[in-house]
């Protein structure tokens, strides 16, 4: 099964990977900014956006595979520049520990914590979310038209300052959350990537100091390559791409170049 991709620009392809309950859309802000010096290609992860779910059990090495194959569909065969956010983040260090990846990109990625570490408040936050995105979504979608709402409503799961994404691409983002067949199966198997130390790639990854789902005790830098480019941008949240497209694309293009 090919996962859904929007392609942009030319040059060395890069890839892009989204978040839990999100698509490929969540990219928009950065795709043209990035498309300027490479080949973009943003893939709805199987399971969510208009990519169907892999059967069960899943696992992350199938998550792999089907990205690899993916790739191997539009002719790409050797690895790959990728960059990921939150669960997209945890699949770009899976890909890159499997030789998939040429550079990687993570901003707040999943996948650095100890299991015991993990907080509780994490399910809550995206059960929440869900339950307004399926039950209530013509309220959220109405409450989420307003500047200051959207700042305050989707603080936590994306970022404080959201009320600079427009109410069409959030409200696109709530669809995205309701449609999401994938998410349980691939909630239920996020974890601690482990063997990253033997990466010898360029890695960088960033959480940003207004991350408030994946807090310190998610940041656990034990185990990384030395030469991880560890970031802590200023202003940040969780999902930084419309409150910083320029500095997100600045982040990208410098890590896998």
């Amino acid at each position: 099964m090919n996962w859904h991709c929007l392609e942009r620009g030319e040059g060395r392809p890069l890839v892009l990977l989204h978040g839990i309950g999100m698509s490929h859309t969540a990219w928009q802000p950065v795709l043209d900014l990035l498309a300027r010096e490479r080949r973009v290609l943003a893939f709805d992860i199987a399971g969510f956006g208009r990519t169907p779910p892999l059967p069960e059990p899943l696992s992350v090495d199938a998550l792999v595979d089907g990205l690899r194959a993916s790739l191997a569909a539009r002719g790409i065969h050797e690895p790959v520049d990728i960059a990921g956010n939150s669960m997209g983040g945890w699949l770009t260090l899976a890909a890159a520990r499997a030789g998939l990846a040429r550079s990687a990109v993570c901003l707040s990625p999943a996948g650095l914590a100890r299991h015991e570490d993990a907080p509780w408040h994490i399910r809550p936050i995206f059960d929440i979310a869900r339950f307004a995105a399926t039950r209530l979504s013509g309220l959220s979608k109405r409450v989420l038209a307003f500047g200051p709402a959207r700042s305050a409503t989707l603080a936590i799961p994306l970022s404080v300052r959201s009320h600079r994404m427009p109410p069409e691409a959030a409200a696109r983002a709530l669809d995205d959350f309701a449609n999401a067949p994938g998410f349980d199966a691939t909630y239920a198997i996020i974890d601690r990537v482990t063997g990253l130390d033997r990466l010898t790639i360029p890695l960088t990854i960033a959480f940003g100091k207004r991350d408030w789902i994946l807090t310190g005790a998610m940041q656990d830098r034990r185990g990384l390559p030395a030469q991880t480019r560890w970031l802590r941008p200023d202003g940040w949240g969780h999902v930084p791409m419309w409150e910083d497209p320029e500095g997100v694309a600045r982040l990208i293009l410098e890590g896998t170049r």
